[in-house]
């Protein structure tokens, strides 16, 4: 049977399993720069589309997915670095040319694979662990409304090994523990913890990682 998220009874559980994300310093970013071979090979691991091979690794340059994250690795490390509005240039460039907008404030660990990728969304608080893949037209968003405080979060955390559905919307500062699932179309605006699988608008826990 299907379950209402209830965040008040996942929050302490959430907290522990989201693994924390490099800070946002030119340290750190620079060392996010390295994780462009993870993102690489996420590609070639996690998309059985393609054709296998060496020629997979010429096919896979092609992909969106691994310029949109080039261009954020770079556009991170840049802002983290204090230079201004390069930055968000190479944000518009990177969504005109790939149809994936990263801004460049968000926390990505290595290993992001956005399949397909057209009209994907990460906003700038956004937080993103390790091994996660995204399907196109998936928002990490905000919930809108007054305009918040420099600083504040805003936008989604998302744990190590998280799937999200095609066209999934993930909004405001909630948090989702490792390996949930969340299916297409979804609208999660709760806490998820660990090992779930959510479906639903708004999202309810349809499965749970130890039931079948």
């Amino acid at each position: 049977m299907s379950t209402h998220v209830n965040a008040s009874n996942c929050r302490a559980s959430v907290n522990a399993m989201v693994p924390p994300v490099d800070s946002d310093d030119p340290a750190a970013a620079f060392r996010q720069l390295g994780r462009l071979a993870a993102d690489f090979r996420a590609i070639l691991e996690r998309d059985p589309a393609l054709s296998g091979g060496p020629a997979s690794v010429l096919e896979a340059l092609s992909y969106a997915s691994f310029w949109a994250m080039l261009s954020y690795r770079v556009s991170h490390f840049l802002r983290a670095a204090g230079i201004p509005i390069l930055p968000r240039f190479m944000q518009a460039i990177a969504r005109f040319a790939t149809g994936i907008d990263i801004h460049p404030g968000a926390l990505i660990g290595p290993g992001l694979f956005i399949d397909h990728g057209m009209g994907t969304v990460i906003g700038e608080t956004a937080e993103i662990g390790a091994e996660v893949t995204l399907m196109h037209q998936v928002t990490l968003g905000s919930r809108g409304g007054s305009r918040p405080g420099k600083g504040e979060k805003r936008h989604p955390t998302l744990g190590d090994r998280v799937t999200v559905g095609a066209g999934a919307k993930l909004l405001g500062p909630i948090r989702v523990g490792n390996d949930a699932r969340i299916g297409a179309n979804a609208v999660v605006i709760e806490d998820l913890p660990s090992g779930v699988t959510a479906v639903g608008v708004p999202a309810r826990i349809a499965r749970f990682r130890d039931r079948v």
